[in-house]
This record gives C-alpha cells, structure tokens and sequence, in this order.
C-alpha cells in the first residue's frame, strides 16, 4: 500500500514549505510521501538551507517547483504556509484534507544576520512543532 502524500504549499517554494519538506521527510519519513511546491518557483534560499543545516536537515538537493495538479489531488493533506498560498491553491478535490498554517515569510526578515537568522529559527521550529503534531494524524 502506498503512504499518504502530504503536500506543503507556499508562495515562491524557497523557505518555509522548503523547510516543512525537509523536516516532514525527516520527523514523517517512514509513514508519509512529503512534498513542497509553490504559486511559482523561486529556488531554494540559501538561509533556508543554513538554517536546516544547524539541526543537520540537508536541503540542498530539494528542487523548488510549482504546485503540480495530480500531485495536489492524490494528496492525503495539503498545508498552505502563506496567505498566498492559500487564497491562489488551485481547488483541491472534496477527498483532500486541507490545512492553513499562516506562518511570518522569513524571507522579508530584516535587521542584522543574527536577527534575520532567528525568524528562520523561529519560523523552522514553528514548522517542526507542528509536523511533530502530525505524526498520528492519518
């Protein structure tokens, strides 16, 4: 039998729905398919990537793309990250579960590399603590 797919969707698949994949195929692995994809495709961000990096998560590999219809409709769970995200998600069919997690884009962070780099710790624990969450969720 095939896992259930759980599909993470933002704005530009360069942060936070990067983040969600590497972390959900890291705490889901085993019991779900984790993908990402976003309204367009900006590439993975490099402070994405160092960020992950701290809590030994190698995103580098990820490909940033855009949300991919079939996929989005054998999806078990869509997450959309982003305000975006969830008002531009093409309609999911009735059988899809869907949830909104509206999360800061740490991309737009400003001040200092320290500060900047503690949204992108924020928001990356923020996004582990809700995967975690998910584990018995099926």
């Amino acid at each position: 039998m095939s896992k259930p797919i759980i599909y993470f969707l933002c704005t530009g698949n360069s942060c936070r729905s990067q983040m969600a994949e590497g972390l959900g195929r890291q705490l889901l692995g085993d019991e779900w398919e984790v993908h990402s994809a976003g309204i367009e495709a900006h590439g993975v961000n490099p402070k994405a990537v160092e960020m992950m990096d701290e809590v030994g998560i190698d995103i580098r590999d990820q490909q940033s793309a855009v949300i991919d219809r079939d996929l989005l409709n054998r999806a078990s769970l869509v997450i959309t990250l982003c305000g975006d995200a969830k008002e531009n998600c093409p309609v999911t069919p009735p059988n899809v579960e869907t949830d909104h997690w509206g999360l800061v884009d740490p991309a737009k962070a400003e001040g200092s590399e320290e500060e900047v780099n503690q949204v992108f710790r924020e928001v990356r624990d923020d996004i582990k603590h809700r995967i975690e969450s998910l584990k018995n969720h099926k």
